[in-house]
């Protein structure tokens, strides 16, 4: 059986939870090497026996910082020798009424979701360009596509990742480097407690009343998983997807008003 990304080397932020963790897992059981990086250590059993041989690597740290951001592709060039795959994964998420979103809310979401998305993207687009080869994917949101009350500066920071990605994709197309993004709806992740904790606060609402209630909206009928968004991701990061560029695909079920 050919698998889809055998000696493609791929980082992917945002790695140990949710999306990231289970594109991380579909990268490698295809025959990528990975470099994983998050904000906290990667312990998952499930990634112990790649570690072992080689195959993954893990760096703690945050994204936001740009010494950061230089060691993750120092390290992997160092390991791997190079870099053909980047998926940007790694986002935060809060959210207030309009007239009480807070300056800080503001700085928080965009340095993660989209000064750190942008510096990544650009900093493994210098190594890809030696090669003339690659494949960026970067994690945007239906909240992008679209404003929300309770989520005016989320909202900003996805259509942010949409907008820089389009840019990039034409921006590197010379240079044979591909760049598209995925707009997930609704997925049920970790961060959704949170989400829900915040919905149940500004909406009067009880704790998973708000998650219950959109999984009857979704045209689908259920709130999407993780595994759900794998594989678009693998697909727009193997040859398959050569002649695919500046999208934004989605994948939300037929869409949901939250």
């Amino acid at each position: 059986m050919t698998l889809r990304l055998e000696n493609k080397i791929a980082i992917i932020t945002g790695a140990s939870g949710g999306i990231g963790r289970a594109v991380a897992l579909s990268y490698l059981s295809e025959g990528a090497k990975v470099l994983l990086t998050d904000k906290e250590k990667n312990q998952d059993s499930l990634f112990q026996e790649y570690f072992e041989n080689g195959r993954a690597i893990n760096i703690l740290g945050d994204i936001s910082d740009r010494k950061v951001i230089n060691e993750i592709v120092s390290k992997t060039i160092d390991q791997f020798d190079k870099v053909d795959i980047l998926f940007n994964c790694a986002g935060i998420f809060n959210m207030a009424p309009f007239l009480k979103e807070s300056h800080d809310i503001y700085k928080n979401i965009f340095k993660v979701n989209v000064e750190s998305m942008w510096l990544m993207m650009q900093t493994v687009a210098l190594e890809m360009k030696k090669n003339k080869s690659g494949s960026i994917i970067n994690l945007a949101s239906q909240a992008g596509t679209r404003g929300e009350p309770l989520n005016s500066h989320y909202c900003a920071s996805k259509a942010s990742v949409i907008s820089y990605t389009e840019s990039a994709a034409l921006a590197l197309a010379q240079y044979n480097i591909r760049v598209n993004c995925i707009a997930p709806g609704v997925i049920d992740t970790p961060m959704w407690k949170e989400v829900d904790k915040l919905y149940a606060k500004y909406e009067n609402l009880k704790i998973g009343e708000k998650k219950e209630s959109i999984n009857k909206k979704v045209p689908l009928g259920y709130m999407g998983l993780p595994k759900d968004v794998t594989g678009l991701a693998v697909f727009l990061a193997s040859d398959e997807s050569k002649y695919i560029t500046a999208g934004t695909h989605k994948v939300d079920g037929g869409g949901v008003w939250v």
